[in-house]
């Protein structure tokens, strides 16, 4: 009788998620037709140009962070390289859309099978160590592919970076006018790269991943196969970077190197502990706050109260990532577990405290 009667609670307690979600989802799929303004927080009204601009970029590092929540997360990969799919879609997709004149769809696909193979050798070879050894090898293709991108000018920009040849782009998609669109565009990659980071985790692929992260010798010792499952993961994530790299290459117009460097990735690395390393949603929520932050507090370290201050004040604060790296100190400190980390165990405790 209380097994029977447990499991429609189980059931209810298993749908508030899955609600949650698409209520989400269709309140962000509607923002750019209301007329809200967060003074602060957006720059303008959400349906002008400026505010789905700075969201559309927060979504694109979510989806980022989300795909890497896959490797530290799930598998228990520390990679130091992973911007390299992040910025090896990009460059992917712009330069095939200017060596190769091609319309988006094609040069898209081009672009994901280009990330796959690159993620299949570095992979391949990353995944034959583990722990720190692991992050370096990551950290060395890193640093590699960052090398190429500066080095052929040609075809990739050099330092200037590579812009976006909008020949074979649909006109939707150009232009400020058409942010909304793009908005919507980035919005359904990261519904996309949730879905199957979703998948992964609910799949044998993440609990025999999850289990090689706990204890690799063990899972060996059972016949399975640890290293299969984390290369397997290792590429999912990277052409899940690749997927945010293609709508930060639209929405930006362009490219930078600073998108396959080795920085970009400690910068996901922080908003993935910021959001709480293991959980989605906050993979998502550290990626938004992260970019918010960093976006607006530039904007207010030129307003007058802070240049208004005394120098041992005004100098700190005009820095956005002085000030960032304090709230990611006090969040290891105070929230070891990140705020989703954080916000599940007082849940826990709530519920354990209910008769």
């Amino acid at each position: 009788m209380l097994e029977t009667a447990a499991t429609p609670q189980r059931q209810r307690s298993g749908l508030i998620p899955i609600i949650v979600g698409v209520a989400l989802v269709v309140f962000m799929a509607v923002l750019p037709l209301l007329n809200l303004q967060l003074p602060g927080i957006l720059p303008t009204a959400t349906y002008q140009p400026g505010a789905l601009a700075l969201l559309s970029l927060c979504m694109v590092f979510a989806a980022l962070a989300l795909s890497y929540n896959l490797l530290l997360g799930t598998a228990g990969m520390l990679s130091f390289g992973h911007a390299l799919s992040f910025g090896g879609g990009a460059y992917l997709l712009g330069i095939t859309l200017d060596q190769f004149g091609v319309s988006l769809v094609p040069a898209t696909l081009i672009a994901i099978i280009g990330g796959l193979v690159i993620a299949l050798v570095t992979g391949a070879i990353a995944n034959r160590v583990s722990g720190i050894p692991f992050a370096m090898v990551t950290l060395a293709f890193a640093q590699a592919g960052s090398v190429l991108v500066r080095r052929n000018a040609q075809v990739t920009g050099g330092e200037e970076g590579l812009s976006l040849e909008t020949d074979g782009v649909p006109d939707f998609l150009i232009g400020v006018v058409n942010t909304r669109n793009l908005y919507w565009l980035i919005l359904g990659i990261v519904v996309v790269v949730y879905l199957v980071a979703l998948w992964v985790d609910r799949s044998r692929l993440g609990h025999l991943a999850r289990a090689a992260r706990e204890n690799e010798q063990r899972v060996r010792v059972l016949g399975l196969r640890p290293y299969t499952a984390k290369l397997i993961v290792f590429v999912i994530a990277a052409v899940l970077a690749s997927l945010a790299g293609m709508g930060y290459m639209l929405l930006q117009s362009g490219t930078v190197p600073r998108a396959v460097s080795a920085d970009l990735t400690i910068t996901v690395l922080v908003m993935v502990v910021l959001g709480g390393v293991g959980f989605r949603w906050g993979a998502i929520a550290g990626g938004v706050i992260y970019t918010l932050l960093d976006q607006r507090l530039t904007v207010l370290a030129k307003a007058d109260v802070i240049q208004n201050l005394p120098d041992v004040l005004r100098i700190p604060l005009s820095e956005p990532l002085f000030i960032l790296g304090t709230l990611f100190i006090l969040v290891v400190m105070f929230l070891p577990g990140g705020i989703a980390g954080t916000l599940d165990k007082v849940w826990k405790r709530r519920r354990q405290v209910r008769p």
